[in-house]
């Protein structure tokens, strides 16, 4: 089934059911514009014969950046260089979505030393990011507008569809989370009123793209945080989009205080042996899902082996395979598994013996790699641990200089 093709509820169709998930890519250029290494990553990507791509984090406000590298669709005068982006993405046929985004709280000191976000609570990592500002009605406004116009350039640029980021911590992830979310006006409160903004986000995307053109939404199954946006939550939400008319639903989770991918690679942490046992990281909540939703799903992290893939797309628990880390450090297999000839892609995981750095390291390993990918230079499984860990933040401030001084 991994080859089969899929049709979604607007009528477009995924030749196969393999997705190249979002990973963010750091490769804009000062004007917040697509570069030419954008162009040669994704076609390298789109060589590889997945179904679909999805983009990294294209950000709908610059002053809300996750990274000093993001693109940002705010701007008709880039458009050319989307169209550039978009075609390169999409030489093959194969389609490629944007995914849309606002930091939010998690927009890092680089960027803004007081990021707005529903509620002035602080995201306590590294020392990398301000106290928040509690947004206005003025300025949720303006969020949804910023997404309304982001959608629309990537529908002029040529994007096959898009998706809505609401997880992974970032601002409408933020609202729906009651530890991030503590106003008491419409906005906050029940998880009726923390779910509206992105309620209202799909529902203005979609009134300004139109019926056929494909909308995703990642959500979070959860938070992994005590007292923050749980399964139950997360369930009910995805009620509420069952009907919201979207196109393919992909549940992940965590927050960049609990990073999904790290804790379910470590062995220590409490995960049940079901769940470990089954590799994808959140096939047992695709379940709860099916039971609540039509809803297409994607499932995104873990995934490595062929035979999995194709019993879980059997069994109908998914209707997509999402992949990451695969596009990067097994790029040059991801053929040969579509077609069978490889069975097993490497789960390769890095760590340093220091617990304070685990996360940054891995993080800023496949990082790394991206950029060398994109660069047009292979990946280097070699690259010492304790330097990746670092890399974020070198990165991150050279982009920031960069942007301000002009070069």
């Amino acid at each position: 089934m991994l080859n089969t093709s899929f049709e979604l509820p607007c009528g477009a169709v995924i030749p196969n059911r393999l997705v190249k998930a979002a990973m963010t890519e750091r490769l804009s250029n000062t004007k917040f514009e697509p570069t030419a290494a954008h162009e040669h990553l994704y076609c390298r990507w789109a060589g590889t014969g997945t179904g679909l791509q999805i983009t990294g984090n294209v950000i709908i406000d610059r002053v809300h950046l996750e990274s000093a590298g993001n693109v940002a669709f705010d701007d008709d005068g880039m458009l050319p260089k989307l169209q550039s982006w978009a075609k390169a993405a999409q030489h093959t046929g194969n389609p490629c979505w944007v995914q849309i985004s606002h930091a939010g709280r998690q927009a890092n000191r680089f960027s803004t030393l007081r990021p707005k976000a529903p509620s002035a609570v602080q995201l306590q990592k590294l020392g990398l990011f301000g106290r928040p500002v509690p947004m206005t009605e003025e300025d949720i406004q303006e969020v949804i507008a910023g997404f309304v116009q982001a959608a629309k350039l990537a529908q002029a640029a040529g994007f096959s569809g898009l998706q809505i980021h609401s997880a992974h911590g970032y601002l409408l992830s933020q609202f729906l989370s009651p530890l991030t979310n503590q106003r008491n006006d419409q906005w906050g409160g029940s998880l009726e009123n923390r779910s509206w903004l992105l309620l209202q986000v799909v529902k203005e995307v979609r009134a300004a793209v139109g019926a056929s053109y494909p909308i995703s939404v990642k959500l979070n199954s959860a938070d992994f945080q005590r007292g923050g946006f749980s399964e139950e939550e997360s369930i009910e939400v995805v009620k509420m989009l069952d009907t919201a008319g979207i196109d393919l639903l992909e549940i992940s989770g965590g927050t960049y205080e609990k990073l999904a991918f790290f804790l379910m690679n470590d062995e220590s942490s409490n995960l049940r042996e079901s769940t470990r046992q089954r590799e994808a990281y959140f096939i047992d909540f695709a379940r709860k899902v099916r039971a609540v939703s039509k809803v297409p799903l994607m499932i995104t992290g873990g995934f490595r082996s062929r035979a999995f893939c194709e019993e879980v797309l059997e069994k109908g628990e998914v209707d997509l395979i999402g992949m990451a880390r695969p596009f990067i450090t097994n790029v040059n297999e991801i053929a040969s598994f579509l077609s069978g000839e490889t069975a097993v892609l490497e789960n390769l995981v890095i760590r340093t013996g220091l617990a304070a750095l685990e996360d940054a390291a891995e993080g800023g390993f496949y990082a790394r790699q991206l950029i060398r990918l994109a660069e047009g230079q292979e990946v280097n499984p070699g690259m010492n641990p304790i330097w990746a860990a670092n890399f974020l933040i070198i990165h991150e401030l050279k982009k920031a200089l960069t942007r301000r001084l002009g070069l």
